[in-house]
């Protein structure tokens, strides 16, 4: 991969704008579109950048586990919460305490909604036979 095919890329990942970050890497102007929209055909550049966001996305959003873990040590009260509390004086001071009873049944719902143990919807197994009647069987 040559320099400016890495520059390209670098610019790319800004503003995620071909043309502009083919300007930037230095192609020409006039040419830019048409270098960007080659440039990302490149199966070199699209493997670069897909590295690139994989990794952006793996460790800056939680993934499923961490999530359910966060819920459980909720429900379960293992999680505390800094608060601000009045001493006097107008001042105030940092202290930690166990979350709330509501937070925790809300945990508890999330967690129960993601294993499917609340449903509005009723399941109904068995066929029910459809009859359509025409206006001309409601005349008889």
């Amino acid at each position: 991969m040559t320099k400016r095919q890495e520059r390209f890329i670098q610019e790319y990942l800004i503003d995620l704008n071909a043309k502009q970050a083919a300007i930037r890497a230095g192609y020409s102007p006039k040419t830019a579109q048409e270098q960007a929209s080659r440039l990302l055909s490149n199966v070199k550049v699209q493997t670069a950048i897909a590295a690139f966001l994989d990794g952006m996305t793996s460790a800056n959003i939680a993934d499923i586990e961490e999530i359910m873990k966060y819920l459980t040590a909720v429900m379960r009260g293992e999680h505390t919460e800094e608060v601000l509390i009045l001493v006097g004086n107008s001042v105030q001071k940092i202290t930690t305490k166990q979350v709330s009873a509501k937070d925790r049944i809300r945990a508890a719902e999330l967690l129960g909604k993601r294993y499917g143990l609340f449903s509005d919807k009723v399941k109904i197994d068995n066929a029910i036979p459809v009859v359509i009647v025409g206006d001309d069987q409601l005349e008889d």
